[in-house]
């Protein structure tokens, strides 16, 4: 690895590494680091292909999203993501609480969307490439999960007006 390939692997650690390591805490939770650096790694290995991306945003979080589903999987784990998140988010506001329970009754793969869309920041084309799926399935899977959560959050409040 020359020092042009360094820098620009260190421009894109400086530049992406904090929101890619909060990405893997939401994942995985304490080893977040150690996946951060396993994707920085593969990063260094697969340098070309992150230079061809059209997004080395989304080739990034691609690689963690690749890298946590694989620690998952040896470490295998039952408790869900949602769980996780739930944990590591205490907060005090109700309605917070409300819709993080709605989003936790979501299908997983829209709540991945979701999560990569408001979490991340994702555009809908960098979720695509970083789900590895068309960009008319993140459409449809966005979509999905914004109707069910409204539907999930009206009838919340329409049963606690009742109360």
């Amino acid at each position: 690895m020359d020092d042009e390939d360094v820098n620009e692997l260190e421009s894109l650690y400086k530049l992406h590494g904090p929101a890619v390591l909060e990405y893997l805490r939401r994942l995985v939770g304490s080893d977040a680091e150690d996946l951060l650096h396993e994707t920085f790694v593969r990063a260094a290995q697969y340098r070309g292909r992150v230079s061809a991306a059209s997004s080395a945003r989304a080739w990034l979080f691609g690689v963690a999203r690749h890298v946590a589903i694989s620690s998952l999987r040896r470490r295998r784990r039952s408790q869900p993501l949602m769980d996780q998140w739930a944990a590591a988010e205490q907060s005090e506001d109700p309605r917070l609480e409300v819709m993080r329970a709605a989003i936790e009754r979501l299908p997983a793969l829209q709540r991945e969307a979701l999560e990569l869309r408001l979490r991340n920041e994702l555009s809908y084309e960098e979720i695509a490439m970083t789900l590895e799926v068309p960009l008319g399935t993140v459409r449809s899977r966005l979509h999905a999960a914004v109707r069910q959560l409204r539907k999930s959050l009206c009838s919340e409040m329409d049963r606690k007006g009742s109360e």
